[in-house]
Order: structure tokens, then C-alpha cells, then sequence
């Protein structure tokens, strides 16, 4: 798993009013989590871009006023018109400890119904797993080579080496749905098997 080295210093006081004047000067709040304290912090918001703004999940390498920490993002808090980044969680991460985190799905492959002129339709594009650190994913690759129009992948059809899948078993991540051009053409051709009859 790539990693992204972030530069903090810690926060001198907790609040709103204080979070706002940071977030005046391009600095975000952020609280690291799930060590032995929590840790109240702030960056430069430019600092954040290759982990935030990916598809692939990151490893953050924290340097904190002389302190270095291993972490993953666990939330992040925009704001609602502009989108704009107004707040970091970090999950930290400790040797030996599982942790859970949501993965995005790479679907690789060339689906037969595609080819047809199905359309893929997925419903989840991300996956929640627990493991430990060593044996996270970047994303989790999702093969549709034998899906025909109509075929479905579910949870338990994905295998993730060493890793627990918590979503539902049964849940559906994607299927190769009929397209209005696949029915209807599928709709002439019985009608032509019956003209010949």
C-alpha cells in the first residue's frame, strides 16, 4: 500500500471559533484516534490532496510536532455548497491490531454480456474489510470475464486473501443488466422465430 507523509503541528486550543481561524489561513483541523491518546492537530490543506482526492486508499505517514505516526483516514468532513475540506479523522494505526476501513472496487476484465450490449450496473463502489495493516488493499479487484447479461457478483463471490468482508454476503456489488437495444432486439428475433413456424 502506497503512503502519504503529512506534515502537522499540534493544536494549542479545541473549538469552532478556533477551527474557523485555521481553516482562514488553508489549514485543517484533524484528530488522530486509536493510540494510547487523541491527538488534535492541523495541516495545510494542500497537504491532503493525494490522499484525500484518490481512488486508492493510503497509508498516512504523520509528523507531528517531532512525533511520527502510521495512520489511515477514517472521516472526512466537507462543507456542503462549496465542498471544500473542513475536517480530517485519523485512525492510528498499532502493530498486531485489526483495523476496518472501507476499499474501493477496481472491476477488471471483459464481460460477454457487455459485448452483447448489456451495461454494467454497479451498486457498491466501495467494500468494508478488517485486517491488519500489512495485508490492506489499495482497492479490491473485481473480475467479470464469465458474466452474461443478467449475471450478478455478490460479497461472498469475492475472495480478499487474509482479509474479513463485512458487508452482507448476499448483497449484490454488480450486475450486466439488459439494455432497451438487447430487449428489443431480443423481441424481434422471437418474433421472427414464430413468422417462420
Amino acid at each position: 500500500m502506497k503512503s502519504v507523509s503529512i506534515s502537522g503541528s499540534l493544536r494549542a486550543n479545541v473549538g469552532t471559533k478556533d477551527a474557523k481561524a485555521l481553516r482562514r489561513d488553508n489549514k485543517i483541523p484533524c484528530v488522530l484516534y486509536g493510540g494510547a491518546e487523541q491527538v488534535h492537530f492541523t495541516a495545510l490543506e494542500k497537504e491532503f490532496k493525494p490522499l484525500v482526492y484518490s481512488p486508492e486508499v493510503k497509508l498516512a505517514e504523520l509528523s507531528i510536532d517531532g512525533r511520527s505516526f502510521n495512520a489511515i483516514l477514517k472521516e472526512v468532513q466537507y462543507h456542503p455548497i462549496s465542498d471544500k475540506l473542513l475536517h480530517v479523522d485519523f485512525l492510528e494505526i498499532v502493530a498486531g491490531k485489526p483495523v476496518t476501513i472501507e476499499v474501493p472496487i477496481k472491476v477488471v476484465g471483459n464481460s460477454p454480456g457487455i459485448k452483447a450490449g448489456g451495461k454494467l450496473v454497479q451498486k457498491f463502489r466501495k467494500l468494508k474489510i478488517r485486517g491488519s495493516v500489512e495485508n490492506l488493499p489499495e482497492n479490491i479487484l473485481v473480475n467479470i470475464d464469465s458474466l452474461e447479461i443478467g449475471g450478478s457478483i455478490r460479497v461472498k463471490d469475492i475472495t480478499a486473501e487474509n482479509l474479513a468482508l463485512l458487508n452482507l454476503p448476499n448483497a449484490v456489488v454488480l450486475t450486466i443488466a439488459t439494455t432497451r437495444n438487447v430487449a428489443t432486439a431480443a423481441t424481434a428475433e422471437a418474433a421472427g422465430a414464430k413468422k417462420k413456424k
